[in-house]
């Protein structure tokens, strides 16, 4: 989930990072009158052949684009849980398998919520994790400018790093990751906190556990190393555990954010021990 005003390339995040990695993608404008067979797809009566044909929606595609998923009815946020949980599409009885990797990545904006529908926990609860671009400073926003100029050209050609296939290599690399005992106890006291902070209404659930496990050893890879340390999950445990919060309604007046509680948990559980973290196994 991408979070954030509008003008700051949350489109062009998803639309770049499909095409780094060869991937199909698919774009959905979400709207108030966008029905949930607008995503899956529907059954067509074929005059030809006497019989219904599937015709399948852009929900079969490799990175799938939610553009102001707020803005659609809950009936047709809700088309989107099955895939995004179990990969896979049912309609009228028929289970559709989606082909791997299958991604969805949803942006919102944070402003103009008249005629929104604000996503359910249970939704929200499935992606992975909720990122926020920012506006850049002033030396970043020229050098938006100066390529620009040097480009010639709106449209920026971005040429893929590694095909699908080199993709589902890297998920699968994560697995080769160690992560220790102390580490592993560290995640689940981190989004157990989150369940018995007085700020919280609900806390983390085990999936947000799992997201940490995810990202602390995603991580991990990105710097080098094949085990995961204390300071790999606080990195991450702000934008994979803030959207999975619910705080008290009376905390909404004094402006606290979900990000506030996840900091301050991690300011109050303890961090494992260095003789603690066993090495990983040759």
């Amino acid at each position: 989930m991408i979070e954030d005003f509008p003008g700051l390339a949350k489109t062009l995040i998803a639309r770049s990072f499909a095409r780094a990695f060869d991937m199909t993608f698919s774009r959905i404008q979400f709207t108030p009158d966008l029905m949930p067979s607008d995503v899956t797809g529907s059954s067509i009566f074929n005059q030809r052949t006497g019989d219904f044909e599937f015709r399948p929606g852009p929900i079969f595609t490799n990175l799938l684009l939610g553009d102001e998923i707020n803005r659609a009815p809950p009936k047709t946020q809700a088309a989107l849980l099955e895939a995004m949980q179990e990969r896979q599409v049912t309609i009228e009885g028929r289970t559709n398998e989606l082909e791997r990797p299958f991604l969805v990545i949803a942006t919102q904006n944070p402003i103009e919520y008249e005629g929104t529908y604000p996503l359910p926990e249970a939704q929200l609860d499935r992606f992975l994790l909720r990122l926020r671009v920012g506006y850049p400073g002033r030396d970043d926003e020229w050098a938006v400018l100066e390529q620009r100029l040097e480009r010639g050209a709106d449209e920026i050609e971005l040429g893929p790093v590694t095909d699908r296939q080199g993709l589902l290599e890297m998920q699968q690399a994560l697995e080769q990751v160690h992560v220790s005992e102390a580490v592993g106890y560290y995640i689940v006291d981190l989004v157990a906190a989150t369940r018995t902070s007085q700020r919280a209404q609900v806390g983390a659930s085990p999936r947000g556990a799992l997201a940490l496990l995810k990202l602390g050893r995603a991580k991990a890879l990105l710097d080098g190393r094949d085990f995961v340390t204390p300071e790999d999950v606080k990195a991450v445990a702000v934008p994979a555990l803030s959207h999975r919060l619910m705080l008290k309604p009376e905390l909404w007046v004094q402006r606290v954010r979900p990000e506030d509680v996840v900091r301050e948990v991690l300011d109050t559980v303890p961090t494992p021990a260095a003789e603690d973290l066993a090495a990983p196994p040759r």
